[in-house]
């Protein structure tokens, strides 16, 4: 394919996940807060309660419809963008999402129904049961998605098929409860827990300030507090799984998201640093112009064990014997030998050669694994945009150590002060708003840029997973995308922001 082509597509999907996850974590986050300020209201019956779920659940309607919207074309995208991702491996990647729209998007969407319309219509309990699995259901859509996002950074349970040249489902556990699947889930959703909770935080000091409804403020703020310092501490033993995870099966990614160019035992993680942009595989220089490093953190955070061995770019890409590590090269070999197999067999296969056919088709299974590395370039070119995972990760990491502080003085000067006094941190809870939402896009970048060059890791780059039709098309409904999302994210921030100024009375 050619690299223009290439190009737009990747932006084109890029530009729809970046927007379509502007509005999915607060809607994961925000439905469990609304499900426990019902469930208050239900076992007490106090009318407050109800009015202050009402309102926040006006919020989380909104931005559930534009997330749905976003949603459906990014998936409509694998098909127009990805046909030859689709052909490869849309055996295994399209039944979590069918399972997503047939299990879990029908539950939440008829629920949501009940929910925001059924107040008066069903009774308290089975409305509160609805509130909760318009939030389950939410969250198990974001399974299924995960779970197939998980198997194309790790793919599991499957077996090719030469006679279809596709990849096969054999083991549909492997595939549910891979270890990065599972890893990706809960970090995920925890993060999209923190942004909601922030979301509430940052609305409940912005009634403080104007001196508005004060005590729906400061209860919605204790409520959004608690569930996000719960969630901050969860996400660190997730964000710990993860990173181990990343260290056994997408080494490449984690030595871009340290910076990581030579290979150390007792290896200290970087706390906060500035790339050395000259820095490349081939020369001596430096890696970081200034670094603050955390002994042994890395070594620790990968394997679990102080003493252990991380290895960096330069013994990933050209091997390291020691250590065990084959490098790319000889993995482009096997690659290649795998796909000069896949077409003898298929030409043993025309001609009846059943003898040929079992010789090709052992050499392409003893291979199979280094299928993607036979259509690389390059050794080179499995390293990933190094400045832009690094930097993203460790944004990501300095803005949830922000979250969990923010969370705790929350907390302490709801419980022991009056918060209302407090301004400058009323002031930094809305600002941490928009930093929620940077610090979950920075997570995606890390997680999606930090696999590149690969769509399914180490079996098809991206450069052959895309479909072949013009550039010029792609780039025409790039500019439409953009223009829409942007006009729906205004069209949502405008609507929200009328539906808070309105305030927890106003909108009843």
């Amino acid at each position: 394919m050619e690299a223009h082509l290439v190009d737009w597509s990747r932006a084109q999907f890029a530009l729809t996940a970046i927007y379509h996850w502007l509005f999915v974590p607060l809607t994961l986050g925000l439905g469990f807060i609304i499900a426990f300020m019902e469930t208050i209201y239900v076992k007490t019956g106090d009318e407050f309660w109800k009015k202050t779920t009402k309102f926040w659940m006006g919020l989380f309607a909104i931005n559930f419809a534009i997330g749905v919207a976003t949603g459906l074309i990014m998936e409509f995208e694998f098909g127009t963008n990805w046909a030859n991702y689709s052909w490869f491996v849309g055996d295994i990647f399209g039944a979590p999402l069918a399972i997503e729209g047939l299990l879990a998007f029908f539950m939440e969407s008829t629920f949501f129904a009940v929910m925001f319309f059924g107040w008066d219509k069903v009774s308290k309990k089975f409305h509160l049961l609805s509130t909760w699995l318009v939030a389950i259901g939410s969250n198990l859509s974001a399974l299924w998605i995960l779970v197939a996002n998980g198997w194309m950074q790790y793919p599991v349970g499957v077996k090719f098929n030469p006679d279809t040249v596709r990849n096969e489902m054999n083991n549909f556990w492997d595939v549910i409860l891979s270890p990065v699947a599972i890893t990706k889930f809960l970090h995920t959703i925890s993060s999209g827990y923190i942004m909601a909770s922030l979301f509430v935080v940052g609305v409940s000091a912005w009634f403080l300030l104007k001196k508005r409804e004060t005590k729906f403020a400061k209860k919605s703020m204790i409520v959004g507090a608690t569930f996000g310092l719960i969630t901050s501490i969860f996400i660190l033993l997730t964000g710990d799984e993860s990173a181990h995870q990343v260290a056994l099966k997408q080494p490449v990614k984690l030595a871009a998201m340290e910076g990581l160019y030579e290979g150390k035992e007792k290896a200290g993680i970087t706390g906060i640093g500035i790339l050395n942009p000259n820095k490349n595989l081939t020369n001596d220089e430096e890696s970081y112009l200034f670094e603050i490093n955390a002994p042994y953190a890395l070594s620790f955070l990968a394997f679990h064990d102080i003493n252990s061995f991380v290895p960096g770019l330069k013994d990933l890409v050209y091997g390291n014997e020691k250590y065990g590590i084959e490098s790319v090269e000889s993995k482009m070999i096997k690659g290649k030998i795998a796909i000069d197999a896949l077409k003898e067999y298929k030409d043993a296969k025309k001609n009846d050669d059943l003898v040929s056919q079992l010789i090709s088709r052992s050499i392409l299974e003893k291979n199979m694994k280094y299928f993607g590395y036979g259509h690389l370039k390059k050794p080179e070119d499995v390293v990933p945009p190094i400045a832009l995972t690094f930097y993203s990760f460790h944004t990501m990491v300095a803005l949830g150590t922000w979250f969990f502080l923010l969370f705790v003085l929350i907390l302490f000067f709801s419980i022991k002060k009056d918060i209302s006094k407090y301004k400058t941190l009323l002031i930094a809870s809305i600002v941490s708003i928009p930093f929620g939402y940077i610090a979950s896009e920075a997570g995606w970048i890390v997680a999606e840029v930090g696999r590149q060059p690969w769509a399914i890791q180490d079996l098809m780059p991206v450069g052959i997973a895309v479909t072949d039709i013009s550039s010029s098309s792609v780039q025409v409904s790039f500019f439409m995308f953009a223009v829409l999302f942007t006009l729906l994210l205004i069209a949502e921030i405008k609507i929200m922001l009328k539906q808070i100024s309105l305030g927890f009375e106003g909108g009843h």
